[in-house]
């Protein structure tokens, strides 16, 4: 059996606790205690929460974007079904054992604006809305950004819908919701 570092397994430990529990919820010595590691193995690591915390967002932003981009690519070749087939990762992400909603809005809202913990928050929501408005501008979309920002609040709102409502149907109605945005965007 593979020994995993240090960092490893505080990252993965954090990673489950900050996403099921809230980031200010999960305090430094419940990680430690978690990860089996030394407090000054921690601290040697990740000299501050935030920046254990960035680190969360970075693992969570390779996750979800990858899983997008998946879906997207699924969806064919075209960019106005990949535009649409994006909303796959949504129904997957829904269907999640323990799922609470979007890491990067749950970890906005307990941070403060200006923060770099804030900051990356935005920053991953950009990177999305500037792949989505990349594909929009291929798909022929007379307004790509315009699109690409509805969009991603099409997303966002999915990703909060499922963790309030539960419904299997979120993802299939923003689906839906998205098929029709795309068609008359690139119309």
């Amino acid at each position: 059996m593979a020994v995993v570092p240090a960092r490893d397994r505080i990252l993965q430990t954090a990673f489950a606790l900050f996403y099921a529990r809230g980031i200010r919820a999960v305090g430094v010595d419940l990680i430690i205690a978690e990860s089996g590691v030394a407090k000054a193995t921690f601290y040697k690591h990740f000299p501050a929460k935030d920046e254990l915390v960035l680190a969360y967002l970075d693992k969570v932003d390779t996750i979800w974007s990858g899983q997008l981009r998946d879906a997207a690519r699924a969806a064919g070749d075209a960019p106005g079904e990949q535009l649409v087939g994006m909303f796959d990762a949504l129904a997957s992400a829904c269907r999640r054992e323990g799922y609470r909603g979007c890491a990067f809005i749950n970890a906005a809202a307990e941070s403060v604006p200006g923060t770099a913990v804030h900051q990356r928050t935005v920053a991953h929501k950009e990177s999305v809305r500037t792949w989505v408005a990349d594909l929009a501008d291929q798909a022929g979309a007379a307004d790509p950004a315009g699109l690409a920002r509805t969009l991603t609040l099409l997303l966002d709102g999915g990703l909060a819908d499922g963790a309030l409502s539960a419904d299997p149907r979120v993802a299939e109605d923003a689906r839906a919701t998205a098929r029709l945005l795309v068609a008359a965007a690139t119309a």
